[in-house]
């Protein structure tokens, strides 16, 4: 079963409840008289995002779910077996030991869920887990670091098994 996060949107929020509300804040009337923000709840693990920057329902929705999706890469593990060669997507990404994703893109939370599960099965040695994804440990490092929440529970990881935590570049 793969990781929640790397599920496209429209398979994720079948599993998720959708609270519609509003927010106060800066874009007038509209947005403090009409129901834009959204509240998404991932049912099976509670994980929730909420975006309600957005003047526009959809625009809010969408938002809420890129949320949802990083925050359950982050904060959910999914067991991986150690022999289990790294995910087409994976491949695709990291070429010549280099991953190669903006942190903006589609494909972001599904990578850094695989690479979080991967540390975990390593019990989060940095170098294991690079080799394993066939690219370096520094490229590893500093994929974790554009997802600050994820670079942070690598190192509180890292300290409560008594290993040093890496230093931010």
């Amino acid at each position: 079963m793969p990781h929640p996060a790397a599920l496209p949107a429209e398979t994720l929020l079948k599993d998720c409840s959708v609270e519609r509300t509003r927010r106060s804040g800066p874009g007038g009337q509209h947005r403090n008289k009409v129901e834009t923000a959204i509240v998404l709840t991932h049912r099976p693990t509670g994980v929730q995002a909420e975006a309600s920057e957005r003047r526009s329902q959809p625009e809010n929705l969408a938002v809420a779910t890129t949320r949802l999706r990083v925050r359950l890469a982050v904060e959910v593990r999914c067991p991986v077996e150690l022999e289990t060669a790294p995910s087409e997507l994976w491949r695709s990404r990291c070429v010549q030991q280099r991953i190669r994703v903006n942190p903006e893109h589609d494909d972001f939370p599904g990578l850094l869920a695989e690479a979080l599960d991967l540390l975990a099965a390593c019990g989060w040695d940095v170098t294991t887990a690079a080799l394993k994804l066939d690219c370096s440990a520094s490229q590893l490092a500093k994929f974790l670091q554009l997802e600050t929440p994820a670079f942070l529970l690598l190192n509180q990881q890292r300290v409560g098994r008594g290993l040093h935590p890496l230093k931010p570049r």
